[in-house]
């Protein structure tokens, strides 16, 4: 899966040292459900034995990397899948100094497609802080409607964030 700038591979164990980067980034945890940091061989583990096997794990987690020379530039997966209702939980990282660059809206036309003419689901949808306008925008533009509003939903410090479900049809 590629188009001229940005290309999706399976990850590979050279990816270890920016997997560990980005999960261990505790900035990035108030957007996941990481509450405290991988070790080195948690992640090798990970990696060692990642299958790519949505239909077994229910998750499927793609390297996003710079078409010409591999960089990696971010990250994206199908969380909860559930091939019963054909749908899944869209996942997306793009890292801090390649943000603002067109790349998300990319990877997602990349997963949109995949998701839609090769494992044939009906609906994508992702939970958004609602203080997230970024990826409330990305994901707006692109055409991801709201569907709910989840009360002090996330938990950060001592305060409770809303969040909201944006849901895709392909």
């Amino acid at each position: 899966m590629h188009n001229s700038t940005i290309a999706l591979r399976p990850l590979e164990p050279t990816d270890l040292d920016v997997l560990y980067k980005w999960e261990n980034d505790a900035a990035l945890w108030a957007v996941s459900d990481t509450v405290a940091p991988y070790s080195r061989r948690v992640l090798w583990e990970y990696l060692e034995n990642n299958t790519n096997d949505i239909y077994a794990t229910r998750a499927l987690r793609l390297m996003i990397v710079n078409t010409d020379t591999g960089e990696p530039l971010g990250t994206v997966d199908f969380l909860n899948f559930d091939p019963f209702n054909n749908r899944a939980e869209l996942g997306l990282l793009i890292a801090a100094e390649h943000r603002g660059k067109g790349l998300g809206r990319m990877a997602i036309d990349l997963m949109c497609d995949y998701a839609r003419n090769h494992i044939g689901l009906k609906q994508l949808y992702i939970y958004v802080d609602t203080e997230n306008k970024v990826c409330l925008k990305l994901f707006g533009d692109y055409g991801f409607e709201q569907a709910g509003l989840l009360k002090s939903w996330v938990k950060r410090g001592t305060t409770y964030h809303d969040t909201v479900i944006l849901q895709y049809f392909l």
